[in-house]
């Protein structure tokens, strides 16, 4: 049975009316003339999010982030979240790998922390209330994803002088630095297990040199008061950080080395947005520069329910960083969303009245769905046309519609696809509709309508179209049909699992391999375009653990075989699956007479399961 404990809440109501009322607002907006795809600002509109701590990793970003509260009026932060995203504009969340209850000996206060990766693992260094003597200490959790889940590193403090806001960089000669202080400015080289230091805490001076000067405060004299971003970009280290509350703005000094002496710069955000304190995180991803930061933008936001968002911005000649200022549009989309290949329901540019749980199928699903609740995502590109719409969907109740819209939520309906009750809010099933006019690249809006109270959860979604509008080459490449389409590269057996599954109800089981370049297959010989691009999705999920597997296409022509390797370029790991992803361009002369689609590993005969697998 699901309880829905928020949904009966003042606050949750009161925040679901009014990101309703901004949410129309977004929608009239939407209907002016079209142009580049840009965020919504806030970037997340579910939840309050605070202090952001954005990572780059394997053509993704991940942001970290606190989580406020509704209606609080205090720092009452009992978790931290995780979201992550392909494009600055669409993004997904992945829920709470790590609170307060993760560290045995912290008893409050799940504040302002960072991420970074190295030797395969990622840490997590956050500020916490030691509950034995009551003061601020930084801890230290670490995963083998950015997703999580994520684990006490120590069982204890890495260290602590009751001041907070860690950051963690790690320079070109490998050596670690550990930044963290308010009022103070302090520093620990971290030895390359990440969670030892050498020598002792060092505090830096500040002085009005390096870090401004401060009128009428002869106790803290300089503009730092706390948050401080560290970061190397060229040959300079820049510390961005949070300046003279109350009201904060955002500052930054710079250096030519990694622990100073550092030069006041000026100002990057001036005061500005309903929140009294800022904090700022400041990445490059895709040949662009990007300053995150949080305000109150959201209805009910304040200094204590904050929301985060995004602006792309371009260094000045001199490495020096522009004024830039708070908006409600953001940072452009980089690139375009593949609506061919499953997406996750939780992958939002704006969402209204909706709200994320952990989903019994791995990962979130949106639930509250309710009458006129919508999920918007940005920048679709459906090509030539979509012919289908998948949803993967549960319901206690007995159900209703997902009207599938493009441009606005008053937009045309390409397709409405009808949601029954399953019997539970985690009893899965899909449902599929027909699909007609969507074509180009828009806007996507899924609305939900029915009869009263909840109706129904989303998991994941996906288009089906014709080869040639963006489609899946695959067929059954979502595996629901059993094994349909699908045979085996060489020697094995393969059969449909039903106990381990990516997504839905089913995987392929390939067991019996006695060569490495046995696996999955399919013939796509009459489907491929010569000399097209296409991009690889395929789940593995090895018998013994993640394998070193890939994607390979078998082309033969004018009697010759040749081989393409088209995934992994890049790998990622989640709940024991690995994501197998790349993009290539098969090219042949003469006439083709073969092409096999198939999943291999580097060596080695293991038992193999494959999911949710495209090829378009």
């Amino acid at each position: 049975m699901k309880v829905n404990t928020r949904a009966t809440t003042w606050a949750r109501g009161r925040i679901r009316r009014a990101v309703a009322w901004l949410a129309s607002l977004v929608c009239v907006l939407a209907l002016l003339p079209a142009s580049a795809a840009q965020a919504d600002n806030p970037i997340v509109q579910h939840i309050y999010t605070a202090d952001p701590a954005p990572l780059v990793h394997n053509g993704r970003v991940y942001l970290y982030t606190g989580h406020d509260e509704d209606g609080s009026t205090y720092f009452t932060m009992k978790e931290w979240r995780v979201w992550s995203s392909a494009d600055m504009v669409n993004w997904t969340d992945h829920g709470s790998p790590l609170n307060l209850a993760t560290f045995s000996w912290a008893d409050a206060n799940a504040w302002a922390g960072q991420v970074i990766a190295r030797n395969g693992k990622f840490y997590w260094y956050v500020p916490v209330r030691q509950r034995s003597n009551g003061q601020m200490v930084i801890g230290v959790a670490v995963g083998d994803s950015p997703t999580g889940p994520f684990r006490d590193a120590l069982g204890r403090p890495l260290v602590g002088n009751n001041e907070i806001d860690p950051s963690v960089f790690i320079d070109d000669d490998g050596q670690a630095y550990l930044y963290w202080g308010n009022p103070g400015l302090w520093y620990v080289k971290l030895n390359a297990d990440m969670i030892s230091y050498s020598g002792s805490a060092t505090r830096i001076q500040l002085t009005t040199a390096g870090f401004g000067t401060r009128n009428g405060n002869a106790s803290r004299p300089t503009l730092y008061e706390e948050g401080p971003w560290v970061f190397k970009r060229n040959g300079l280290y820049y510390n961005v950080f949070a300046a003279e509350c109350c009201s904060e703005f955002i500052a930054y000094s710079t250096a030519t080395g990694p622990t100073g002496p550092w030069t006041y710069r000026g100002t990057i955000m001036p005061r500005q947005g309903a929140s009294f304190t800022n904090h700022a995180g400041v990445i490059d991803f895709q040949g662009g520069s990007y300053f995150f930061y949080h305000n109150g933008a959201l209805p009910g936001g304040s200094g204590y329910t904050r929301s985060v968002a995004v602006e792309k911005f371009t260094y000045n000649s001199n490495g020096t960083i522009p004024t830039i200022t708070m908006t409600t549009t953001g940072a452009p989309q980089v690139g375009t969303l593949n609506p061919y290949v499953r997406q996750e329901a939780e992958t939002i540019a704006w969402g209204s009245g909706i709200e994320t749980e952990v989903s019994s199928e791995g990962g979130m699903n949106v639930g509250w769905i309710e009458n006129g609740d919508y999920i918007k995502v940005k920048g679709v590109a459906f090509g030539a046309g979509a012919t289908s719409f998948t949803a993967r969907v549960a319901s206690a109740t007995s159900g209703g519609r997902i009207e599938v819209r493009l441009d606005s939520t008053s937009g045309p309906t390409v397709g409405t696809c009808t949601v029954g009750g399953t019997g539970g809010w985690q009893t899965w099933t899909s449902t599929t509709c027909a699909v007609s006019g969507a074509t180009g690249t828009r806007d996507l809006y899924l609305r939900f309508a029915g009869g009263s109270g909840n109706l129904f959860n989303l998991n994941w979604w996906q288009f089906n179209g014709s080869t040639g509008s963006g489609g899946n080459v695959l067929t059954n490449g979502d595996v629901e049909n059993g094994t349909t389409g699908w045979g085996v590269n060489g020697s094995g057996t393969i059969s449909r699992n039903t106990s381990v599954v990516r997504g839905g109800a089913g995987s392929l089981s390939i067991t019996g391999r006695t060569s490495a370049w046995n696996g999955p297959s399919q013939d796509v010989t009459a489907k491929l375009t010569n000399g097209k691009s296409y991009t690889t999705n395929v789940w593995v999920r090895a018998q013994s653990g993640t394998p070193s597997a890939k994607a390979t296409l078998a082309l033969t022509a004018n009697g010759t075989t040749s081989y393409l390797q088209l995934a992994p370029a890049t790998a990622v790991t989640a709940n024991g699956w690995t994501l197998l992803t790349g993009t290539a361009t098969p090219s042949w002369s003469g006439t083709l007479t073969g092409a096999t689609f198939y999943v291999e590993t580097a060596a080695g005969t293991d038992s193999l399961l494959v999911d949710d697998a495209s090829f378009q």
